[in-house]
């Protein structure tokens, strides 16, 4: 059977960076890669405010994929393309949290509103809607919404935000980092694995139709918040919203026992 020519060229690249150490193989492996850079950093810039610019992310994810290129093992049975992108949104993501562009202020009402609707979830058995939280916060549904419009650049990343450790460097790595046989199963990470793959799906079916709607067009369709916007024929600052309100929903039925008791 025939090999494809770029998969041929790419698998030379690795042999000779990795056993020879060949700078220009290296940096011919960030060129033949940058492309997934591009993409993450596209799909990321969708809810950022409108000051931070693509070409920004984009410099944050080259040293996201410059590192993933370090750290990769070929050998291991894992995609370089997956292990890339997790590195690099990884890598803008610190880059921005170390900004600062999200005012503490809002970051805390991100959290008083996932409590806020948890305590309603539980006392109304059903997600609660904008007035109710609303009034919850002792604020008009205006406000709430405008507020919601705030937080979605501070919860970008949302479902897709990284699991990391602090490996011996001192820097953050992926669980992928962690892992020395890809073939070996650990019993305790795959039942809370499994675990928390259930609690989020439940989670997601007790969203309202449009905001599970929404989940399922960004994450599992890969839609952007413009083309989900003109799915439903809405504007892309009221998908915003409902992306943020359902991961606001979603965080805080991960973090406390929603659901428990609904039914």
């Amino acid at each position: 059977m025939e090999r494809n020519p770029k998969a041929i060229e790419l698998n030379d690249l690795w042999r000779r960076y990795k056993h020879e150490r060949d700078e220009k193989a290296r940096e011919r492996l960030v060129l033949a890669y940058a492309p997934l850079v591009k993409y993450v950093a596209g799909r990321m810039s969708s809810g950022l405010p409108s000051h931070v610019e693509e070409a920004d992310l984009i410099s944050y994810g080259l040293l996201g994929l410059i590192s993933a290129i370090e750290r990769f093992e070929p050998h291991r049975e894992i995609k370089f393309e997956t292990f890339a992108m997790t590195r690099i949104k990884g890598s803008i993501i610190d880059e921005l949290r170390s900004l600062d562009w999200v005012p503490r202020s809002v970051r805390l009402k991100a959290r008083e509103i996932e409590k806020v609707n948890a305590k309603l979830e539980h006392q109304l058995h059903r997600a609660p809607g904008d007035r109710e939280i609303a009034d919850a916060l002792e604020i008009s549904v205006e406000e709430f919404q405008e507020l919601l419009a705030r937080i979605s650049s501070s919860s970008v990343i949302a479902l897709d935000e990284l699991w990391t450790v602090s490996d011996a460097s001192g820097d953050q790595v992926s669980l992928l980092d962690t892992i020395q046989d890809p073939r070996a199963v650990d019993p305790a990470a795959q039942v809370d694995t499994t675990e928390m793959k259930d609690r989020l799906a439940g989670a997601i079916a007790r969203l309202p139709e449009r905001e599970k709607l929404v989940v399922a067009l960004y994450y599992y369709e890969n839609l952007t918040l413009r083309e989900i916007g003109d799915v439903l024929g809405v504007t892309e600052s009221r998908v915003s919203q409902l992306h943020t309100k359902a991961v606001l929903r979603l965080r805080s039925g991960l973090l406390g026992d929603w659901g428990a008791e609904a039914e």
